[in-house]
């Protein structure tokens, strides 16, 4: 699908493309990155296909994404929607939520440098700071807004409580959390509370971390994962959970092939026809898995394919927790 075809939607006071790129993956969490030629080839790849939507963090190699992104991209600024988080950073060499109003705009300062761009569109609190009520965070937030540092406001893991609390502050753009066929936390209270106040979600991991992409055959696959892949601590990555998890692809390759499409792509349509207040943002190293993403777009699914597919794959079916117990502290989302 060329760019020209690629459908918008609202993101915030943006319209973008309705499947957006999450970058971590070229910088954080799944092993060895790849190399910046390849990283750079397929950032500017993504623009040229109609990608409008590119997501980072300060967190993501400590730093390195943003400035992989500013780097590529920032010649290219005026043709996309930047998104980026703070309030989760590495310090010294360790992951660290603070969510202290100076923390927040010492970061966002930083982030403008690496990201070489003047205003971030984008700006989530990645993390919600316990010790930091959120009406603090979310106020340091809008004086970047008034400060011209930044144009919107979003949240990132967060319980519907926590979004009302913060949208009463300020008017907040998004929600960004996991959000896939066998990741449902969102349904329990978030998405009803988005659509209510006119939030867009965005889902990040919307293909199971490459599980409903087909990624990972059998546990040999999980075995031969790169020591610092974060698959290798998630609870439904291993033995028994994850072959019981093995048993739901068959089914599923199934409908796609029914449907004419790749599994990548039926998950992803999947999440298109569940709102229009929802958008995805999957991740890749590849030039044609990003390709295979986008063709997601052109599958239009209907009521009974979606309906089957909640049969099939959903909170009741799947086997283990998302995260391990130390991930799981450091998230406000609803848990079934």
């Amino acid at each position: 699908m060329s760019g020209s075809q690629l459908p918008q939607r609202a993101l915030g006071p943006f319209a973008v493309s309705a499947i957006g790129l999450g970058c971590m993956n070229l910088s954080h969490a799944y092993g060895v990155p790849p190399s910046p030629e390849a990283a750079e080839a397929l950032l500017l790849k993504a623009l040229d296909l109609g990608v409008t939507h590119f997501d980072t963090a300060a967190l993501y190699g400590f730093g390195a994404n943003e400035t992989l992104v500013g780097k590529v991209l920032g010649r290219h600024r005026s043709r996309f929607t930047l998104a980026s988080k703070c309030g989760m950073t590495g310090v010294d060499g360790k992951r660290a939520i603070d969510g202290r109003p100076a923390t927040l705009k010492r970061t966002c300062e930083e982030a403008l440098g690496r990201l070489q761009t003047e205003v971030i569109d984008l700006y989530y609190l990645h993390r919600l700071d316990r010790q930091v009520p959120v009406e603090d965070s979310i106020g340091a937030l809008a004086d970047l807004v008034r400060e011209g540092k930044i144009r919107a406001i979003g949240l990132s893991e967060v319980s519907a409580d926590t979004l009302r609390r913060a949208h009463a502050v300020h008017p907040v753009a998004a929600v960004q959390t996991e959000y896939s066929l066998w990741t449902r936390n969102a349904e329990i209270a978030v998405l009803d509370a988005c659509r209510e106040l006119g939030v867009v979600f965005v889902a990040f991991a919307p293909l199971a971390r490459g599980f409903l992409a087909g990624a990972l055959h059998d546990p040999a696959d999980v075995d031969a994962l790169d020591a610092r892949d974060l698959r290798r601590a998630m609870p439904r990555f291993q033995g028994a959970n994850f072959a019981a998890n093995l048993r739901l692809l068959e089914e599923y390759a199934a409908i796609a092939e029914e449907l004419g499409c790749t599994p990548a792509q039926l998950a992803l349509a999947w999440l298109l026809a569940k709102g229009e207040h929802i958008l995805p943002i999957p991740g890749t190293t590849r030039i044609d898995h990003l390709e295979e993403n986008l063709g997601a777009a052109g599958v239009a699914l209907g009521a009974d394919s979606v309906a089957r597919l909640d049969a099939l794959i959903n909170q009741r079916t799947v086997a283990g927790v998302r995260y391990n117990a130390a991930a799981q502290a450091d998230i406000d989302t609803e848990e079934f």
